[in-house]
């Protein structure tokens, strides 16, 4: 074996995972910002809810890669900025979303996961399905797909 397919065959695995990675940074943002949105919803951020969200992204192959610190400090940055300001925190994580529009397959991932941080704390209150509502109308995907 040359020194070239060596370090080829070294790096096969990180290669494809870099892909996976710069590929589903959007979708991974998508999803963060959603949950913040419904977890905020209610003006309490439950321990349930951020549990919820990091075991869908733990059990996803498409988004397991991601270190879960990243996701947490990503949570915590789109609270953040509603809890700063909710007005301008939420429309900055419905953009976000809203790369997803011409995709409604992936947004009813989105929504889906959504829903479930929603439903965490046992309590899916209106303002969280409000909440949804509003993440599917940016996203162009019925609410009565969900229930909502």
């Amino acid at each position: 074996m040359n020194a070239f397919q060596g370090w080829l065959s070294r790096t096969k695995g990180t290669l494809s995972d870099n892909v996976k990675k710069f590929k589903n940074k959007d979708l991974l943002e998508a999803i963060v910002a959603g949950c913040a949105v419904v977890s905020v919803a209610d003006g309490t951020i439950d321990a349930s809810e951020k549990q919820k969200m990091a075991g869908y992204l733990g059990r996803s192959e498409e988004l397991k890669i991601f270190n879960m610190s990243e996701v947490i400090e990503r949570f915590n940055h789109y609270a953040g900025n509603m809890d700063f300001d909710v007005m301008v925190g939420k429309q900055e994580a419905l953009r976000v979303i809203a790369k997803f529009k011409s995709k409604p397959e992936v947004g009813r991932i989105i929504v889906g996961v959504c829903c479930a941080v929603g439903a965490a704390d046992g309590d899916f209150d209106e303002l969280e399905k409000k909440s949804v509502r509003e993440i599917c109308e940016v996203l162009g995907v019925a609410p009565g797909d969900f229930g909502l």
